[in-house]
């Protein structure tokens, strides 16, 4: 009988050869040593890159390490990827991060010992409730803020910084909720989180080191407007019973 999955590492990669090498293999440090069984899947979102082919070399170079590779046919989204992900998870709790380590691995438990804990069935990890830990550009840091406004009044939700790529959440209670998400972009991380509360998961948000990383595939002008309509869509969807439809 396989080993019971305790943590599963998410990572949705959209030409990412440039660091998915050295991703990897900080997660494979951290996971080093660790006395859980662990997987990592990486989400290959039709990169037209390498990205796909380092990632197989890792596997090949570390068998001993579960590592396994989803790739989308063609460029799907953000949200898609990680709703791959999540839905091909085997663990108990699923984590996911960006492929650019924004926020360092080593920060992983904070997320998912609550939910361990059984206190929380999703962990947000925060680059608002302690600036001190944030690394940010100045403009970004002040569309953020504009952004939380938006999903405050659009959606009720009252965390300060839903859009941090690194979250975790209790498969067992999040897989209804990823099944019939539909956002396909950046806009998914609220929606998740707004039906996550409506159907009364207990969420925690908590403090995470962050380092802006360059060549970030956030625009901000362009993917605020598209982040703030998703923001709409969600409430419509939920409006005109489209997620129930699809439950």
């Amino acid at each position: 009988m396989a080993e019971a999955v305790f943590l599963s590492i998410i990572i949705p990669a959209y030409n990412e050869a440039h660091r998915i090498g050295r991703t990897l293999e900080s997660i494979r440090e951290f996971l080093q040593g660790k006395s859980f069984a662990s997987e990592v899947i990486v989400v290959d979102d039709g990169s037209t890159d390498e990205t796909a082919a380092l990632v197989e070399r890792f596997m090949h170079e570390h068998p001993h390490m579960a590592v396994r590779l989803e790739r989308n046919r063609r460029n799907e989204g953000k949200g898609y990827s990680v709703r791959r992900g999540v839905l091909a998870a085997r663990g108990e709790i699923v984590l996911f991060t960006d492929a650019d380590l924004s926020a360092p691995i080593a920060e992983a438990p904070k997320l998912y010992e609550p939910i361990a804990g059984a206190m929380a069935d999703v962990v947000i990890g925060s680059r608002a409730l302690d600036p001190h830990l944030v690394t940010q550009p100045v403009g970004r840091r002040l569309a953020g803020r504009l952004f939380n406004l938006c999903v405050r009044a659009l959606t009720g939700l009252r965390f300060k910084d839903t859009q941090c790529g690194f979250k975790a959440y209790r498969r067992e209670a999040i897989l209804p909720i990823f099944r019939v998400q539909r956002i396909r972009g950046f806009g998914f991380d609220a929606e998740v989180l707004y039906l996550a509360h409506k159907r009364g998961l207990r969420l925690r948000e908590v403090p995470v080191r962050w380092s802006h990383s360059e060549g970030s595939r956030v625009r901000m002008m362009r993917d605020a407007i598209r982040m703030v309509l998703n923001l709409a869509e969600t409430r419509w969807n939920d409006l005109t019973g489209r997620y129930d439809k699809a439950g």
